[in-house]
C-alpha cells in the first residue's frame, strides 16, 4: 500500500521511522516531500499510525491518506 502523510518534516526523524517500518516490513520505502511523507509497505493505516506515533511522530490516523493501488501486476508482487 502507498500512504501519504501530512507531518512536518523539519520535525520527523526519518532514519527512525524508516527502522521502525522495517521492522514490519523489511520492503517498506520512506520518501520526504514538502507537504509530509509518502511510504509505502505491506500494513494498513492503523498499524502505520501505531509505527509512526512510536517513531517519534505526533500523528492522528486523519494524517494518513491512503492511495489507491498503482500496481500493474507486472512484476509479480
Amino acid at each position: 500500500m502507498e500512504f501519504n502523510v501530512a507531518i512536518s518534516t523539519r520535525t520527523a526523524n526519518l532514519a527512525r521511522i524508516d527502522e521502525a517500518l522495517r521492522e514490519i516490513d523489511p520492503a517498506a520505502l520512506v520518501d520526504a516531500k514538502p507537504d509530509g511523507l509518502r511510504i509505502a509497505g505491506a500494513f494498513d493505516v492503523a498499524t502505520l499510525s501505531s509505527v509512526l506515533r512510536d517513531a517519534g511522530c505526533d500523528i492522528a490516523q486523519q494524517d494518513i491518506e491512503q492511495l489507491p493501488s498503482a500496481c500493474c501486476g507486472g512484476c509479480g508482487g
